[in-house]
């Protein structure tokens, strides 16, 4: 994820931004039977990419908090837990 999210950095250069990573990249990133199953028509079936891929633009965007050692930690150390 921290590779796609460099890879956003040049987007006045690639035209790659988040947006367009995402479109790419994630049904591959969440990659789901149902939607490869044949009870999903094409509009669900969009419908569904067109969610993994806004899921994935997020994870982009906010790549150095959701990733980084100190939120790891938080939530290792279950400090973030209620009382």
């Amino acid at each position: 994820m921290r590779h796609l999210a460099r890879l956003a950095d040049y987007c006045s250069i690639t035209n790659m931004h988040t947006k367009n990573l995402a479109i790419v990249w994630a049904p591959n990133l969440l990659r789901s039977k149902q939607i490869e199953s044949a009870c999903f028509s094409g509009t669900a079936a969009f419908m569904e990419v067109r969610i993994q891929s806004v899921v994935v633009e997020f994870i982009l965007n906010h790549v150095d908090v959701l990733f980084s050692s100190k939120l790891s930690s938080v939530i290792r150390d279950g400090a973030g837990e209620p009382p």
